[in-house]
């Protein structure tokens, strides 16, 4: 089992296992801890006809998985997703991963589990922040599908944003199409989130990211300023989250960590949105993503 630390340590399964605990944070996803885990794996004889057991948020589910991914070239992992942020996103769909300081996510793999167990019982357990950070992923599923999803019941909103992403996977897997669309807000996200050293939560970024997307497609004369009103107020009013880049930002560092992301095979790539819905957009001219950021970095 791997798990992090803060994860209650008293589960006792019903068979032979080995636990390892990981650092919180995005700290821990990193090659280092890859390496740890399979000095462990080997210490203990772990072979491919065992299971690595994930039992955390997003962070865990992408460093597990691509451990498991490793070791003895794949071996078999179940995701126990504990935040809502895991739910809804991180343990569903196979991408596996760490970062390096230069961007996140830049190592990793696809390796899909053989099962995913969400347990809506650990939601209570966590920090407002926590759900703020999933509430994030929901929301661009709320633009990818038009579908109104904070009016349902939260293991219904669970089910369904499991529904959306696993439509996408099931079509796509490698991310060589439609799949692609799922990024949507994170060009920006990543930039801050490794420009900021961390301090903002994935989910958190993603919905800032969501409204630059929105800000940039206008620019691009790809939506109305009306169809921007309506990503600010649903990522505001109706998800309750921050909608602007933290004071201290400046243009050029997230500039060139957009620039890095490994999405941008040809040129500044993004997801914008379009009156056909959001589509991939490549070769971004960065003189106009620079303008753009610009003004959203100045918006109050």
């Amino acid at each position: 089992m791997v798990t992090q630390e803060g994860i209650p340590s008293d589960v006792t399964l019903p068979f032979e296992s080995k636990r390892f605990v990981i650092e919180r944070g995005e700290k821990a996803k990193a090659l280092a801890t890859i390496e740890s885990l399979s000095q462990g794996f080997a210490e203990m004889g772990l072979t491919r006809h065992d299971v690595i057991i994930a039992v955390g948020g997003g962070m865990v589910t992408d460093v597990a998985g691509f451990a498991a991914s490793t070791w003895h070239r794949g071996t078999p992992v179940i995701h126990v997703a504990t935040t809502l942020l895991g739910m809804v996103d991180a343990a569903i769909g196979g991408k596996t991963g760490v970062n390096l300081p230069q961007g996140k996510n830049l190592v990793g793999a696809y390796w899909q589990p053989i099962g995913v167990i969400c347990d809506l019982d650990a939601l209570s357990t966590l920090p407002e922040s926590e759900m703020r950070c999933g509430l994030g992923e929901v929301a661009k599923y709320h633009f990818l599908t038009g579908d109104d999803l904070l009016s349902l019941s939260l293991e219904q909103r669970v089910a369904q944003c499991v529904r959306i992403k696993g439509s996408f996977v099931e079509k796509d897997e490698r991310e060589g199409g439609q799949r692609a669309l799922l990024n949507y807000g994170h060009t920006l996200a990543h930039a801050l989130e490794i420009v900021g050293g961390h301090q903002l939560a994935h989910g958190e970024a993603v919905a800032i990211g969501l409204v630059f997307a929105a800000h940039l497609a206008r620019a691009m004369n790809r939506i109305s300023s009306e169809r921007v009103d309506y990503h600010e107020l649903v990522v505001s009013k109706t998800y309750g989250l921050a909608s602007r880049v933290p004071p201290g930002m400046s243009v050029e560092p997230l500039l060139n960590a957009m620039a890095r992301d490994k999405k941008a095979l040809s040129g500044l790539t993004f997801v914008l949105d379009s009156e056909h819905g959001p589509q991939v957009v490549s070769n971004v001219p960065s003189d106009l993503v620079r303008e753009v950021l610009t003004s959203f970095l100045s918006l109050a």
